[in-house]
């Protein structure tokens, strides 16, 4: 009788807290997500604490251990130990597992919300949310996480076909370049920018195959999912492609060709850089350097050399980010462009802001200039605590902070020379930066009322 209950007991166990959690999904997805999050945080620090995963075998501190965890299941890359240094093998893999882990479900638990956000509106909005992502399965949940984990894994191991040879030949070792190869491909995709090399990319940083391939990952993973959908169905057809993958990639490659040209003037003739390279290194190191600042996070040359306007540079395209739904962090891009269309509308006395023959909903505009006050807020907060912490000037911590909750990883140094009291401040805003920017969005999309009454108009002055 006693092995009889047993099981029931277990199951019982299992069954009250599945429920539990779908009751908390059906509820409040947002919330749900904020949890799953802190849960695999939790998790993966309690892993990296093990004498296993450290190359020294003794357990790492606390605020380490929880800092990179954060950075991994985030996908940002800040970290205040060198990865190839600090960790053994299984301290590596446990953190590019927390990446591919952190990846997929930020992509999932977007997608998820995006589908949730649409089901809790109006028939009428519904419809206007599946055009916009251009599939039939907005409704199927199961449908939208298997092709995003497809979607993601046939990128990567693309990514992974190209890298590993090439690191194979570079390292002269079959079993380094093999793992090298997987880790910069899972981590290149997911925009983590964490590396394994202990003088960061400067060893592989000469080989155009590798610097182009982990390019080329980093700007498919900040695309998002919606596009990457969009472009797999209907290829290079653009017209019928929707208004949020025509806007995605045109403000993408903006961004990316000025970002580029920018920094290559800023730092052309900065022998700390990249002056000393050959004219074609300079253009590609530049074009590598813009794509990263958006969130990729890997960087050829250390950032703590670059002139300072070029760091202010840096912090504009680190807080803008990439596209909505990805791995990449930040504002997003199509906020960024939201925001710019209804200034064009303001400024040419147009009541609505249009782009591409559509007309952008004026509720839209009030979730992007949300959106755009709860990031500019919590960076301000953080650099004021950072400069408190350090007694700093605002240039390392205003770059540390955006770096962080953009979640893109590129670093003026001052992550390893803070405290376990700066780290936590970076940890808390690399995880509001990733999962809270998301679900604020969500929860705002939400949040659409009707009211039978409207007061009379009162128009303060602006300006």
């Amino acid at each position: 009788m006693v092995r009889d209950r047993q099981p029931q007991a277990r199951g019982g166990l299992w069954s009250d807290f599945m429920g539990w959690m779908k009751a908390l999904a059906g509820a409040s997805p947002a919330r749900a997500a904020l949890l799953i999050f802190a849960f695999a945080i939790a998790f993966f620090t309690s892993l990296l604490m093990m004498p296993w995963a450290t190359a020294s075998g003794r357990p790492a501190s606390l605020p380490d251990a929880l800092f990179v965890a954060t950075s991994a299941v985030s996908v940002t890359g800040l970290t205040p130990v060198n990865t190839a240094e600090h960790w053994s093998l299984a301290g590596e893999i446990t953190i590019i597992v927390a990446i591919q882990l952190g990846g997929l479900g930020i992509l999932t638990v977007a997608s998820v919300l995006a589908a949730s956000v649409s089901r809790s509106l109006g028939v009428r909005t519904k419809q206007l949310a599946q055009e916009g992502w251009k599939t039939d399965q907005l409704g199927e949940v199961a449908s939208l996480i298997r092709i995003v984990i497809i979607i993601s894994l046939a990128i990567e191991a693309a990514l992974a076909a190209v890298l590993v040879p090439r690191l194979i030949a570079i390292e002269g070792d079959v079993v380094t370049g093999f793992w090298h190869g997987i880790f910069y491909a899972i981590s290149a995709f997911n925009n983590a920018g964490f590396v394994i090399h202990a003088d960061g990319l400067e060893a592989v940083g000469h080989d155009p195959i590798v610097l182009w391939a982990i390019m080329i990952g980093v700007v498919l993973g900040s695309l998002g999912f919606p596009v990457l959908y969009v472009l797999w169905r209907f290829r290079w057809h653009y017209r019928s492609w929707n208004i949020h993958a025509k806007l995605t990639v045109e403000v993408t490659t903006l961004l990316m060709v000025v970002g580029a040209a920018i920094y290559a003037f800023l730092e052309w003739n900065n022998n700390a850089t990249i002056g000393e390279m050959p004219m074609w290194e300079k253009l590609q190191s530049s074009l590598f350097a813009s794509v990263n600042m958006r969130s990729g996070g890997f960087s050829v040359v250390e950032s703590n050399h670059e002139n300072s306007t070029t760091m202010l540079i840096s912090d504009a395209l680190m807080f803008a980010g990439g596209g909505s739904v990805s791995t990449a962090g930040g504002i997003k891009v199509t906020t960024i462009a939201v925001i710019w269309l209804a200034f064009l509308a303001e400024a040419r006395g147009d009541k609505e802001s249009v782009a591409h023959q559509r007309t952008i909903p004026a509720s839209a505009v009030r979730v992007a200039v949300s959106v755009v006050a709860m990031g500019a807020t919590l960076v301000l907060i953080s650099t004021l605590a950072l400069m408190h912490i350090t007694g700093l000037d605002m240039e390392r911590p205003l770059y540390e902070s955006i770096s962080a909750f953009a979640t893109v990883g590129l670093t003026s140094g001052l992550t390893e020379e803070l405290p376990p009291s700066g780290l936590y401040v970076l940890a808390a805003l690399m995880f509001a930066g990733r999962v809270g920017i998301i679900t604020f969005a969500a929860a705002l999309a939400v949040r659409q009322r009707t009211t039978r009454y409207r007061y009379p108009e009162g128009r303060p002055i602006l300006g």
